[in-house]
Parts: C-alpha cells; sequence; structure tokens
C-alpha cells in the first residue's frame, strides 16, 4: 500500500499544473491525482459549467407539461469526478476559511448538511477550473483588479 500512494504522488508530481491543483484547499495528492485522471486534458471543457456537468454537479431540468423550474442530478455524469469535488469540498470545510463561510451560508440559508456541500462543489469547480486557465495557484483573497488610470 505504501509503495502504491509513493507510485501515485510520484506520477502526480510529474503533471504539469499538480501545483495549481495541489494548491486548493481540500485537494492533496490522490484526490488530485483523481482529478487529473478523471479530466484529462481540461481544454475540452468550454467552461467551468461543462466541468461542472461532466461531474454531475449542474442540475438539469425535469420538467414535465405544466411543471417548470424542477431540476435534479443527471443520470450520466462521471462519477469519479464528482467524489473528487465531494470530497474536497467536505475536507475544506474543516479549517477556518473562504470554503467553510459559503457552506455555513448556505446552512444559513435554509439548505441542509449534503445541498450545502454540494453547492460547495459546484462552486470549487468554478475555482479550480480558473485557476487552471490562469495557470496560478490558489489564493484566499481573489488578486486585485488591476488599476485603471
Amino acid at each position: 500500500m505504501r509503495n502504491t500512494d509513493k507510485a501515485i504522488a510520484a506520477a502526480f508530481d510529474t503533471h504539469p499544473q499538480a501545483e495549481i491543483i495541489r494548491s486548493l484547499p481540500g485537494i492533496g495528492t490522490h484526490v488530485g491525482a483523481e482529478f487529473a485522471v478523471a479530466v484529462g486534458d481540461l481544454s475540452a471543457f468550454a467552461s467551468p459549467d461543462h466541468l461542472a456537468a461532466y461531474a454531475g454537479l449542474a442540475p438539469v431540468p425535469h420538467d414535465s407539461g405544466k411543471r417548470t423550474g424542477n431540476h435534479r442530478r443527471p443520470q450520466r455524469y462521471n462519477r469519479r469526478l464528482r467524489h473528487v469535488f465531494y470530497m474536497a469540498a467536505l475536507t475544506s470545510i474543516k479549517p477556518d476559511g473562504p470554503s467553510r463561510t459559503y457552506y455555513q451560508r448556505k446552512r444559513a440559508e435554509g439548505r441542509k448538511h449534503q445541498q450545502a456541500l454540494i453547492a460547495l462543489a459546484r462552486r470549487r469547480v468554478n475555482v479550480l477550473w480558473a485557476l487552471l486557465r490562469d495557470n496560478r495557484t490558489y489564493q484566499p483573497h481573489p488578486p486585485a483588479a488591476a488599476q485603471s488610470g
């Protein structure tokens, strides 16, 4: 088991964006490696919405006749990728920080634990996608906008 962990870590360290993926709180070597395997080339996803849909974190309409506004989890999605974002969200709410604050806000809005966690996982899709697109590591506070003058 220990040799397998070392092999996974060594293989993940060779990934060109391993440092960026690992910089997001809640994503360690194993979860990051699982993300890299599940996603492959990020250029296959035009937006974070496409990545979230692939991960099963974007609700799909379940309307019928006069019933509208009903949404449900899609039937076909990458379960491994959904697990990656779920575990990363679950891990990230333990320490104080932006993820915990977001989770607590969703709970205060009346969402159940599972619903708030899925909402956080969906938000983390956006964050990770933007980090990989911009090729920069995670910072707890967003970068300051360029001053125009």
